[in-house]
This record gives C-alpha cells, structure tokens and sequence, in this order.
C-alpha cells in the first residue's frame, strides 16, 4: 500500500514519482547537499507546471480544487526522493493561508503560491510578539529555526499578542532571514528576525489557530516521514538480499529479517495515520485534531525508525558520506525536531482520547449502496423480530446470515460492500448471531474442499452455532512448524486409525467434533503425506486432559490420540495432500485474529481502566502512544478493507496487523496492570486488580497462538519484503 487507496491516487503517486525519476536525480539531491548557499532547485517551475503546489487548493485562487489528502499523496512520493527545495515548506504555508477566513490574504496570496512563482515558509515556534496600530500589527522579536526560510518570498509566524497568538503573512523583504548550520543539509532551516515589521490587515489571518497550524503540520509532516520511509524500508531489503556474509545473503538472518519486518509494518502504520490525517483535516471533521496527533506520533516517529534500522541494515556502508541513508535520517530527524516532542504530541492524543474525542474508525459508503442498504435492513428487522435464540440462530445459519461471505446456500455470495452493509444493519440492529469459534476457521476449508455429504452433515448445524469445534493441529514437537507434526494415521479397513498427541488445543473439553492433521505417508518429504480428518472428539482412544495454565484457568488442553477410528467418509481433500487444506484453515484463523474481535484488551478497555484516573504528564505520553498504536492499527484494518472494496484482495497484510494487535493487547494488559502500583501484587477475585493481573497474565499467550511473533515476522519478511526464506534443515 502507499498513502492512496484509490485508482486515481495511485496514477497521482505513479506521475509524481515518474516526475522524480525524470528531475530529481541522485545528483541533484548530491549537489544541494554540498552546497555553500540553499538555492531553488531546477525542478521548480516544472513542479509547477504539473500543478502540483496548488493541489491542495481552489480553483479559484489557482489550484486544482482537490485536497489534503491529494497533497500527501505528492508529499509522499517527493519524500521518498528526498526532493530538496521548498516544497513541503510552501504547500504548508498555503494550506495555512488557506485555513483563514481573511478573504484578501487568500485573494493576494494563494495564486501566487499555487503557480510556484512565490515560495513560502511557516514558523512552528515561537519568540515574535506585536502590537496593534490600528487594523495593521507592528511584530518584533525572532523565530529561531523556520524550515524553507532561506529560500523563502513569503513568511507565516505566530505572533504573540496580549490577547493570545495571531497568526501573519510577511514578505520576506521586510524581516532578517538568517541561514543556520543545518541537520538537514538538503533542505535548509534559518532565522528569521523581526524589527518593527508592519504587517496589514489583508495579511492577518483571521480564524487560524495555532492548534490549526500545528495539525496541519503533522499531517504534512507525517505524509513526508511515510515517504521517507518507503524508500529507507525498500533500500534495506534490496541490500539485506544481495549482502553477503558467512556464504549467505544477511537477509536470511533472522535478526535481520525481523528488524526489516518491523521497518516495514512501522511504514504501514505510517501511512495509515497520514492518510487519515489529511482526510479528517479535508472533511474538516471535530475529531481532526485526534487525527493530526495520531500522525504526530506514529507517522513522524517512523520516519526517524525506519533510518535508524536502515542503518543499521546497510552496515557499514549506511555509516558513509556517500550512502544516502544520512540524508533521510537527517530529513527525518528535522521534522520530528521541528514539529515537536513526540511525547508531547502523545500527551495530547491521551487528553483528548480520555475526554471522548478519540476519532472513531468508521466505513462510510456512498450512495450507490443506499439501495442494498435498505434491502439489508428489512431482512435484518426480520431476524430482530425473532425473539427465541434458537430459532434465530437456526435461520441465520439457514439463509447465509451466518458467514455471509460464504457462497450458496451456506452463505450469501456477499461481496465486500454487502459483507460491510450486512455487518453494520446487524449492529445497528443489536441482532447477535451464532458465535462459530474456532468452526468459523473450519467451514471455508470444508467449503472448498469436502464431500457433498460432509457439507450437508457438519456445514449446516457448525453455521447454526450447534456444534463446538476444536483444532488438532499443533503438537509438542510442532507448533508453528506444523509441517513436522508426528500424529500418525494408519490405513484399516473402512477408515484410518489415528495415534499421537496434540498441544493447545482451545475448547477440547468441550468440543464435539475436531479437525486435525496426522502423517499418512511418513516416507513422503516434510509437506506430503498429511491428510486433513474430521474426527469425533468423543469415539474411543480419545483423552482430552485439560491444562492448567500460568492464569489458573484451564482454556487449552492436550488431546492423546489412542488408536482412534476415523472413517473414510470424514477425510477432508484427498489423502496425503491435506497440507493445501491445513493452509486453509491457518489463513481462515489469521484474518479472523487480525480483525481484532475482541481479544484481550485494546483502546476501550484502556480508556475505561482511566476513566476518573489522575494521569501526570509522563503517564499521559504513555497512553496517548498506547492510543496512537491502537489507532493505527484500526486504521490499518479499514485500509485493508477499501483495498477489497477496490477489487485488490489483502496477502500478507492480515499477518502485519494480526501481529501488531496482539502484541498491542499485550501492551495494553501489561500498561494497566503496572499502573495500578503495588496493587498490582494482587490478585483478588473480581477486584480491578484481580482483573488486571489476569489480563496481564493471559496476554502471554496472544504472540504464541495463530502463529507466534517470529514465524509472523518471517511471512512478512519474505512475503512482502521479498527477503530470502530460511535454509531448510541440513541445507
């Protein structure tokens, strides 16, 4: 994914990156960093040319009427060239402008901005103060480090005023603009100092705010990062498959690996929350402010980790001059030095999170679906008509209500947007269907792959809620290297005899019925000679003893095997080819666990443990970044189902946030259970305390099942990334 989901964004990202390629070549990049002077770059009037600074603004002031979000889809493509010149410093002092209800400061100043024949540049801090003499302000003082200063015609500060912070437009002419030795040597920051600086009416503008200023910034700001970052993550892989050492590419490394895998899923996150920066800022929602914070965060903080771990990557060849990982390290440093301590930006997505304005992730679809809509919803007050369960649950499974994602007749064939549609009208219906478990993980594996009379035996009562299910897959010796499993099958007549052990399994007490993996041909290689069964959980030979787990509770349980008959009939594929139907299954189970569905703790639980709570502001940063996460990850979800909606289906996405929000439940649980204080040594029943200490102990497992941490970071390594697979033992 990049920033933009939509065919148009994408020919948007695919002109400006050709535009890159064509005339901000390495060399031009080269030559601004060793530059005695920051001068504008020879690119700039074709920059303008394409319209591309005046995107972001009306027509009638000379741009081309779209949006923010059209904006970071350029600022996004021009970061990963690390574009020198005033590009980014410009559109944000536009877009500022534009922000104001001073109608003559948009009249005299936007097309001018627009057309690249005037550059601009804006003040994040403070240190100007002024005087009112009349309607004009006379400004003194000085803003210390203003990105784009030098090359600036035009100038946006704050000015501090008795009555609080107006902002102001000043030519460049009539203030000292002062170069200062620059982190990043690319794209330059300097001084700017005021003296008497009369500034008229038409250039004061009215109705901005700082906070204003500052959400704009961080989307901006965060749209370059997730640029930066694009190209930081893509150049550590390419080298990790090519660089050599100890006869093998350091890309099949798993330290390295991960470390490239965890790069990557910080630029996922990085895109999500700059692209719903800019479109909260565009529908100028009373929730952008969360938004903008969100990108502060996560965006901003990820263009800084990602070149540290490029680096880091690249080895020593990343330390040099002549790597241009330093440039983007410099570039991503200076936004997160200009726009602000993350930390600070953290506390200010906690306080408004905790105060209800925490932006909600919604799907909103338009109007075309209005019509289906209204058919859903009939059909759906129907079912809430249906007050016995039973009855409900029985003809929800019955007319594809269920799963209705399933093809007929055990789903609906629904597409995206109805799946969409029909889960909202259930919402909002308060209508609750039968809770599959682990036979949601089941029936598209059984779909695809079964007999006409194992579909007609088990798809219709699992999809009514009227069998419990479990999963015999992992063993003692083959957790998530399921392909090494040594269960056993042996042929007898009529069916099978199964003998071995299984581990972990969730609900075996209570299940009547099991899927599970046994070796039919043990001569075969490592993935052949395994065939899928259905096995009767309570036929002779089998012992389900449950395990008693570091909470106390017993979830999971062995499952010993003794010589158990499983009929021909209940062989799911064909024999010795059951591995292409347990890979079924395991990505069933992985999107459904990367949708969230309510494990463990997130960002409701979070908020609610502080409901009341005093929180200082080192305790603030921390839950704001626990928020910003949860977030992202939310928005990570949504992007992954506009992707659908756009006809595109998700890979290995599902592994990048089924990871992210385990390991956030985990966080979750470990923050609350730790910020009780010493009750946290406690362990009362049904006492918050209680309640934290199990949340915390229970999140252990969230990184072990559906596939731990690490195999999940190898898929996206090599699934996405492309890095070379681990060496098969002996090899």
């Amino acid at each position: 994914m990049a920033i933009g989901l939509t065919e148009e964004h994408e020919a948007l990202a695919d002109s400006v990156r050709g535009f890159a390629e064509r005339n901000i070549p390495a060399t031009a990049v080269r030559a601004a960093l060793e530059a005695d002077e920051e001068a504008r770059p020879g690119f700039w009037p074709a920059l303008a040319d394409q319209g591309l600074l005046g995107l972001h603004l009306p027509e009638e002031h000379g741009g081309q009427g779209y949006g923010l979000l059209e904006l970071a889809v350029v600022l996004e493509e021009l970061g990963r060239a690390a574009a020198p010149g005033p590009v980014l410093p410009t559109v944000l002092a536009s877009a500022v402008i534009d922000a104001s209800g001073n109608a003559g400061a948009r009249a005299g100043l936007l097309p001018g901005l627009a057309d690249g024949s005037r550059t601009g540049a804006v003040a994040l801090d403070g240190g100007l103060t002024g005087r009112a003499d009349g309607d004009a302000l006379v400004v003194s003082g000085t803003a210390g480090t203003v990105l784009g200063a030098g090359l600036a015609d035009v100038l946006v500060l704050p000015v501090a005023l008795d009555d609080g912070v107006r902002w102001v437009v000043v030519d460049a002419a009539d203030v000292t603009v002062t170069p200062v030795p620059s982190l990043d040597r690319v794209r330059r920051v300097a001084s700017v100092e005021a003296s008497g600086a009369a500034v008229p009416a038409d250039r004061i503008l009215d109705g901005v705010t700082t906070a204003r200023v500052r959400d704009l910034a961080a989307a901006l700001f965060g749209a370059e990062a997730a640029g930066l970052a694009g190209w930081l993550v893509s150049t550590a892989a390419e080298y990790a498959k090519v660089r050599e050492q100890f006869g093998r590419p350091i890309g099949q490394f798993q330290g390295v690996k991960h470390k490239a895998a965890r790069a990557l899923i910080a630029l996922e996150q990085a895109r999500a929350a700059a692209w719903d920066a800019a479109r909260a800022l565009d529908e100028d929602a009373a929730d952008a402010g969360f938004a903008a914070a969100v990108s502060a965060v996560v965006a901003v903080d990820a263009g800084v980790r990602t070149a540290r771990d490029a680096i880091q990557i690249l080895g020593g060849i990343g330390f040099t001059w002549e790597h241009d990982a330093h440039l983007y390290l410099r570039r991503a440093s200076t936004l997160r030095a200009l726009l602000g301590p993350a930390a600070g930006w953290a506390g200010e997505v906690a306080r408004l999170a905790l105060a209800g304005g925490r932006r909600e992730v919604v799907l909103e679809l338009d109007d075309d679906a209005r019509p289906l809509r209204e058919r859903v919803r009939a059909e759906v007050a129907e079912l809430a008509a249906i007050e016995e369960k039973s009855a409900l649950h029985a003809r929800m499974g019955d007319e594809g209500w269920t799963a209705p994602h399933l093809p007929r007749p055990w789903g609906r064939e629904a597409g995206p947007v109805e799946q969409i549609l029909i889960q909202q009208e259930l919402r909002a219906a308060k209508v609750k269907g039968p809770n599959l478990g682990i036979g949601a993980w089941l029936t598209p594996s059984l779909i695809r792959y079964g007999t006409d009379e194992q579909k007609e035996r088990f798809l219709r009562p699992t999809l009514r809620g009227q069998i419990v299910w479990c999963q015999l897959f992992s063993e003692p010796g083959a957790g998530s290297d399921l392909a090494s499993l040594s269960t056993r099958a042996e042929r007898v007549e009529g069916g099978w005899r199964l003998t071995g052990q299984k581990i972990w399994t969730s609900l075996a007490q209570h299940a009547e019925w099991g899927f599970c993996v046994a070796r039919t041909d043990p001569a075969a290689p490592k993935h052949d000679g395994i065939t899928y069964f259905i096995v009767d959980m309570r036929a002779e030979g089998v012992d389900v003893r449950p395990l008693r787990e570091l909470t106390g509770d017993a979830l999971f349980n062995e499952v010993f095997l003794d010589g158990v008959f499983v009929p021909d009939e209940h062989v799911v594929g064909e024999v010795n080819r059951g591995w292409q139907v347990a890979r079924n299954t395991l990505s069933n189970e992985r999107v459904s666990l990367s949708t969230g569905g309510g494990l463990g703790m997130g960002v409701p639980e979070l908020l609610k443990f502080y409901a009341g709570r005093d929180v200082d502001e080192a305790g603030a940063a921390e839950v704001g970044r626990l928020v910003a996460q949860g977030q992202s990850i939310d928005l990570l979800g949504l992007r992954t189902t506009l992707k659908q909606l756009n006809g595109v289906e998700p890979g290995a996405e599902a592994s990048v946030r089924k990871l992210l929000g385990v390991q956030f439940n985990q966080d979750v649980a470990d923050h609350c259970w730790a910020a009780q204080g010493a009750a946290a040594a406690t362990e009362v029943p049904l006492a918050e305390s209680g309640i934290m200490a199990r949340a915390m102990l229970f999140s252990r497992a969230m990184t072990i099942y559906g596939g731990t941490t690490e195999v999940q970071l190898n898929i996206i390594g090599e699934r996405i990334l492309g890095l070379p697979r681990d060496p098969e033992p002996g090899r």
